[in-house]
């Protein structure tokens, strides 16, 4: 059913539902356990209240951002995700393709489907994820090569020692049932043992002194993704982090951890200006990315929107979906007062918040 949604996003998600196999939507949707965080992390966006300033010159609103030294003409990115073929044939190609018409940063996955070259090609900035392995090696082998392509920025997750456990759909079957192999990790050097991500081992030993190896060893900037608390952010930049990223994983690994908008608040004071914040998690309409930049964000990134997007129109979808949160983001800073990001400094009131610190 189409044309039913006042919002293209939200349309676009109701028609990924009817190309996309269920084992697939799935897992793209799933969270970890009992999915507590999963179910809170668009309404803790919603909860939080504003207080718009009046009688301001909006007539201009720059919504341009520096992230980690690109100029973007919004403070949007695509946040990383595997299984891009599922959605789409040409997969991070196809979402590379409309990140880089739109101007905004891609973050390619560790399990990418479409090789580093070939999302490089499109011309886009992309930033690579990293899930480090126990084995060092392997891991240096995959950050040259990624270096190699024009890389402009390695985004180490630090929030997945083992992956979290995701209950099976109640109907069963499981997305490695229908799952190619040719759309999980070709930029390995190794070939990978099995499709899963449980098939492959992660860093059980990351220290924070990683984050200024792995920058030495690239030349590039690294950023800490997966922080919730100020105290583990600061550290995170005391050891050399270009940026901290707040995420829960979109709610797909220690289920019942707090959500990503009220987590923001308290590693933007720890940080204290000394690296960019960047965070995502449940952010679902421009109106969101705003509250995140009155929070004290500098990047918001999106996940899941941009999949179904993908999955519905290809790069049409996905850069219909990147236009379209800039628009409600206009909109929303105008309605707010505020020409910048600078300008909605204060423009937040509560909710209370746990001291998460």
């Amino acid at each position: 059913m189409t044309g039913t949604h006042a919002r293209w996003l939200d349309e676009a998600q109701e028609r990924a539902r009817d190309v996309l196999a269920p084992a697939v939507l799935r897992y793209i949707a799933e969270g970890a356990r009992e999915e507590v965080t999963l179910g809170e992390a668009e309404a803790a966006w919603r909860a939080v209240r504003l207080l718009p300033r009046v009688l301001r010159d909006v007539r201009t609103i720059d919504t341009t951002a520096d992230l980690l030294g690109t100029s973007s003409p919004l403070p949007l990115g695509i946040a990383p995700m595997s299984l891009q073929r599922a959605a789409h044939p040409d997969g991070e190609v196809a979402m590379a393709r409309a990140a880089a018409e739109v101007g905004v940063p891609l973050v390619l996955s560790s399990n990418a489907g479409s090789t580093f070259a070939d999302v490089a090609a499109t011309g886009v900035t992309w930033w690579m994820q990293l899930y480090a392995s126990p084995d060092r090696d392997l891991t240096a082998g995959l950050l040259e090569d990624a270096v190699t392509q024009g890389a402009s920025a390695i985004v180490l997750t630090v929030d997945t020692p083992v992956v979290g456990t995701r209950y099976p759909a109640p109907e069963g079957g499981s997305v490695w049932d229908v799952a190619d192999r040719s759309w999980v990790g070709v930029n390995a050097r190794t070939p990978p043992v099995g499709v899963s991500p449980k098939d492959r081992d992660k860093a059980m030993d990351l220290v924070p002194e990683d984050l200024g190896r792995f920058s030495e060893m690239t030349g590039l900037p690294v950023v800490a993704k997966g922080v919730l608390r100020g105290d583990d952010a600061a550290r995170a930049v005391d050891a050399g982090a270009a940026a901290v990223w707040v995420s829960n994983h979109g709610g797909r690994q220690l289920d019942q951890v707090a959500s990503t908008a009220s987590c923001l608040p308290h590693v933007v004071g720890a940080v204290a200006g000394r690296a960019p914040v960047f965070v995502d998690g449940g952010v679902r309409s421009g109106l969101h990315a705003m509250v995140a930049l009155a929070l004290g964000a500098t990047g918001v990134f999106v996940g899941r929107p941009m999949f179904y997007a993908l999955a519905s129109d290809g790069v049409d979808g996905v850069r219909r979906a990147l236009l379209e949160l800039g628009t409600e983001l206009e909109e929303s800073m105008r309605l707010a007062g505020a020409a910048s990001a600078a300008d909605l400094a204060g423009v937040v009131s509560g909710p209370e918040r746990p001291d998460l610190r």
